[in-house]
């Protein structure tokens, strides 16, 4: 696994997430008790929910370091990647930003950007996490495969919650409800081809992302692994 640059790297990094996150918060409150406009407090919801990626992704990482058999962490994983949408899905809130008649649109523009920003590293440090394991444990190809691959089913989860409304918690509670409703779609060419540039954009958009993401934070093993 990856060897830790400091002691407290962990609590740093948690930290400073926590940090932008209530800068985030802060924003909001600023919109709403300032400008008395409380349009945007939703985002407070959706920045809740790409937490939950990191938590999951977080506890997969430690019981792995830990041990635990690699069966009895596919679950959580799956958890995980039911959930990992909830992430880049605030990039796509932009579509709320629009003149309002009390709030300037350069501010909303910030909070907008905040949250979008918070909830894209979130997401990037859980899949940092996810990927650490699944390098460790399948090697270099198959780490970089499973990556890139949640990436494009995180990307068709946040195209399936734009336009479909689907919540991540759907196809636990009601997956024939949902999955009823794509059947029709899946026969329409226009739904398709909507439904698969949009997934495929926000894939390039989001691995291009972490690559850079990736190669400023690196992935260092520790030497016996190596050996």
């Amino acid at each position: 696994m990856r060897t830790r640059r400091f002691a407290n790297e962990r609590l740093v990094v948690l930290a400073s997430l926590g940090l932008a996150s209530l800068v985030c918060v802060g924003l909001e409150f600023v919109r709403e008790l300032h400008f008395q406009n409380q349009g945007f407090r939703f985002l407070l919801w959706n920045l809740a929910l790409a937490w939950i990626p990191l938590l999951i992704g977080l506890g997969v990482y430690d019981r792995y370091r830990r041990g635990t058999r690699l069966s009895i962490l596919v679950p959580g994983a799956l958890v995980w990647l039911l959930f990992l949408p909830n992430a880049p899905y605030i990039v796509t809130d932009f579509i709320h930003l629009a003149p309002a008649p009390r709030t300037p649109l350069w501010f909303d523009g910030i909070v907008l950007s905040a949250f979008a920003w918070n909830g894209i590293l979130l997401g990037f440090v859980s899949l940092y996490l996810v990927h650490a394991v699944a390098r460790h444990r399948f090697g270099v190809r198959w780490g970089w495969t499973i990556a890139f691959g949640s990436l494009g089913l995180a990307s068709a989860g946040v195209y399936l919650g734009r336009f479909l409304r689907w919540n991540s918690w759907d196809l636990l509670l009601r997956p024939g409800q949902r999955l009823a409703q794509l059947a029709p779609a899946l026969t329409e060419a226009s739904a398709l081809t909507h439904a698969a540039t949009v997934t495929l954009l926000f894939t390039t958009l989001l691995a291009a992302t972490y690559l850079a993401f990736y190669a400023l934070v690196g992935l260092p093993f520790d030497a016996a692994r190596r050996r």
